[in-house]
């Protein structure tokens, strides 16, 4: 998600008149709200259930993938985009645990392989995609395939 948000940012800027600290915002409000929380949604996982925070932050970065779709201020955007982050925060500090949770230690490292080759794959190919989505669509369509997505993994997660 943030390696294409980050190709789509001059369209961002233009649409909503942000200058360019505002718009440096958009990335970086992200990364504060899902960096600030990592170690209280850990905390709470453990409490709560790792599976349920897990879920909850698929839901939150869902429906806020969405919202940011029809963000109409770039206020609007900034807080939605700072709510993402927490629902990122969520999945990022259980994903690990839970993969470790449902994996035998002698097929533990392969998951882990595969999630960390997945993560740098989307990571590699989002500025890509969202180069194309924002080319031949605009840049809400971004947050309308992270939504999509969002969905597929909720219903995933719900099996």
């Amino acid at each position: 998600m943030s390696s294409s948000i980050n190709i789509a940012l001059p369209a961002i800027s233009k649409e909503f008149k942000m200058s360019p600290i505002l718009i440096s915002w958009v990335p970086t409000i992200f990364l504060l709200s899902s960096a600030s929380f990592l170690i209280p949604f850990g905390k709470i996982a453990d409490s709560y259930g790792k599976k349920r925070i897990f879920l909850l932050g698929i839901i939150i970065y869902t429906i806020t993938s969405f919202f940011s779709c029809f963000s109409f201020s770039p206020f609007f955007f900034l807080i939605v985009r700072f709510l993402q982050g927490l629902g990122a925060a969520m999945i990022f500090s259980t994903a690990i645990a839970l993969l470790s949770l449902f994996f035998p230690i002698g097929e533990r490292g392969r998951a882990l392989g595969i999630n960390v080759s997945a993560t740098y794959f989307g990571l590699s190919s989002g500025p890509f995609l969202g180069g194309i989505l924002t080319y031949y669509f605009n840049w809400r369509s971004i947050f309308i395939f992270n939504g999509i997505i969002g969905l597929i993994i909720i219903f995933l997660t719900i099996l």
